[in-house]
């Protein structure tokens, strides 16, 4: 057994192999920016935690101190311009911890690519491949295609792509061959990667059995999920801009995400060779195709099992301070809205109807009205309501939903989320219950801290519509927990 590095540890493939690498045997240890971020995660108390981010020098010393392979799974691709020199500079200092502390291997997740030009994105994950290769340490980049799994931001374009949309305009990169990976033959490789002797390095493509257009990934998933195929119509006219936009509408991906990712289908993005099969022997059963990578996919999300998600690595912004619990918000003009209830449900109830919010479920008021703020919020390139939930029924810190995130949960107590919608300033939607008598004491906040004139005039704009936003929510949460309790238990 060896003691194993992984960055990028709350990633959607992080998240998935660090278990794997435990029931394994191995001792892990994993780089996180904030204490806390792993909390509420299954192995989080059977991993060292080191805190620090990828671009410090010590912080990375110390999670490749008696590290002998490490995994980078790490990626800062943004909307931005400025996520390619982001990359390089966190590879560097990796390269130069493990050279220091003289690990025995590196294992980097890559993309397919075509020879010749490429995107931002699959450039910068090339230039990263070079430079863990020229540590000196053997290196081995696994070079993926789209990895297909629930919750994989692939999986999500095609799903939300083809649920909504019977005719589809699509630009002519929907005619190009792609070849997708199950999530769970990608991490297959990954982990049988780290028993290869140390004279085995160099770069391997992995993929699933077959190449298909973009476009037929969309009819295989309709065959898949039972519904209509869609009619795909290409139109050379749609630029990569227009198209990411699209995406960006349909979809649960946001703006700076889907431009990267569609600037990366315009070319075809196959495997070259099947070399890996030399090193590394085929799952057990074989690789899993497309169609059945997808109804797998289908299978999780109809059973509320996703354990990871692409939402939960795309945080759009870093997450900010706690939101004090009291009202001494020092320094801040602070706008707040809040209610009060007494309820004869028990706190356990009402916590479980707090903890089902968004998603399918929506928000218990005027869902007509949180849906036309949504789709202004993708209008101005935000996450918008698509992005749903991990799991229907149960929230750990750091889910998305919808457009919030889950800064802080206290089981039976506390739920507090962050928006991550565009607005001219912080907001957070916080609900709290205790017991009082036989029943519970319901409390609920909006709170917002604007950012100048434009903070204040959003606020007043949107107050008509509080008093029965806020209201009917507080009814009916507190309404649905009686009612829950009233059902007869299993």
């Amino acid at each position: 057994m060896s003691n194993i590095a992984v960055t990028g540890a709350t990633g959607y493939i992080g998240g998935r192999l660090i278990p794997i690498l435990l029931q394994q045997g191995h001792d892990v240890r994993v780089l996180t920016r904030r204490a806390n971020a792993l909390r509420d995660v299954p192995w989080s108390n059977h991993v060292k935690v080191v805190v620090g981010d990828l671009a410090d020098p010590h912080a990375v010393e110390e999670l490749c101190d008696g590290t002998e392979v490490l995994y980078y799974l790490a990626h800062s691709m943004s909307g931005s311009q400025d996520f390619g020199p982001v990359e390089e500079r966190c590879a560097k200092v990796v390269a130069a911890a493990a050279k220091e502390k003289g690990l025995k291997r590196l294992i980097y997740l890559s993309g397919l690519h075509p020879q010749g030009p490429l995107s931002r994105h699959l450039s910068s994950r090339v230039k990263v491949g070079e430079i863990l290769e020229s540590s000196s340490i053997p290196t081995l980049t696994l070079q993926a295609g789209l990895i297909i799994g629930s919750g994989s931001a692939s999986f999500e374009m095609v799903r939300h792509l083809t649920d909504v949309l019977p005719v589809m305009p699509a630009p002519k990169w929907v005619l190009n061959r792609v070849q997708p990976i199950a999530v769970r033959d990608a991490l297959h490789y990954l982990t049988k990667a780290a028993a290869l002797p140390p004279e085995v390095f160099g770069r391997f493509d992995i993929g699933g059995p077959e190449a298909h257009s973009y476009g037929d990934l969309m009819r295989l998933y309709a065959d898949a999920a039972h519904i209509r195929r869609p009619q795909i119509v290409p139109l050379p006219v749609l630029t990569p801009w227009l198209a990411a936009q699209w995406v960006n509408l349909v979809t649960p991906i946001p703006r700076s995400l889907a431009i990267p990712l569609v600037e990366s289908l315009q070319h075809d993005c196959v495997m070259e060779n099947r070399d890996i099969d030399t090193i590394i022997d085929r799952p057990e059963g074989g690789l899993m195709d497309y169609s059945q990578a997808v109804e797998l996919a289908l299978t999780k999300l109809r059973e509320d099992t996703v354990e990871t998600t692409w939402v939960t690595a795309h945080a759009l912004e870093a997450p900010a301070d706690p939101l004090p619990s009291d009202p001494q918000w020092t320094g801040h003009t602070v706008l707040t809205d809040v209610r009060k209830r007494e309820t004869k449900a028990s706190p356990a109830s009402v916590f479980k109807v707090i903890q089902g919010i968004g998603g399918e479920t929506g928000y218990y008021s005027l869902p007509s009205a949180w849906a036309l703020r949504g789709i202004m919020d993708k209008l101005m390139g935000g996450v918008g309501l698509r992005r749903g939930r991990r799991s229907r029924e149960n929230l750990a810190l750091g889910d998305a939903v919808d457009w919030w995130r889950v800064e802080e949960i206290v089981p039976n107590q506390l739920l507090r989320l962050r928006a991550e919608m565009r607005a001219p300033g912080r907001a957070w939607l916080e609900f709290s219950v205790e017991p009082a008598g036989t029943g519970s004491h319901y409390i609920q906040r909006a709170v917002f801290f604007p950012h100048g004139l434009a903070g204040r005039l959003y606020w007043l704009a949107i107050l008509p519509f509080h008093g029965q936003i806020f209201s009917s929510m507080s009814k009916r949460i507190t309404a649905a927990a009686e009612e829950l309790e009233r059902q007869p238990r299993p």
